[in-house]
């Protein structure tokens, strides 16, 4: 038996407006939209192991903190962040052990993500 990751999909008030910000942050483009169900993808179909994103409308509003989140690996943190908040991120923290450096970002309904650098030995 054999699994493999197909994509995340994130519950939210507007899945247009994820995907759109996802899209932009991570060079996506839209691969189908149900109206209350967008998926987006690479541009680039060439690799068959390219996971997608997926935003579902749902009717009750998020509470709390998310239980999972996505990381993402950067050359340049700052840089990253930066653009990220210009998309409509909002920075929540910044955080570093022995050998990474990370930030963690909220998405424009609050959904949390780490942009992590790994620091020069």
């Amino acid at each position: 038996m054999t699994i493999t990751m197909g994509g995340i999909t994130v519950d939210c008030a507007n899945p247009h407006t994820l995907a759109d910000f996802w899209t932009k942050a991570l060079g996506y483009e839209i691969a189908h939209d149900y109206g209350t169900f967008v998926f987006i993808g690479p541009a680039d179909k060439s690799s068959d192991n390219t996971v997608y994103l997926g935003f579902q409308q749902v009717p009750e509003e998020r509470v709390g903190k998310n239980r999972l989140h996505i990381d993402f690996r950067v050359d340049d943190r700052a840089a990253e962040s930066a653009r990220l908040v210009e998309l409509g991120a909002t920075v929540v923290g910044e955080h570093a052990v022995p050998t990474l450096s990370w930030t963690v970002l909220r998405d424009p309904e609050g959904n949390e993500f780490c942009v992590g650098q790994p620091d020069e030995a």
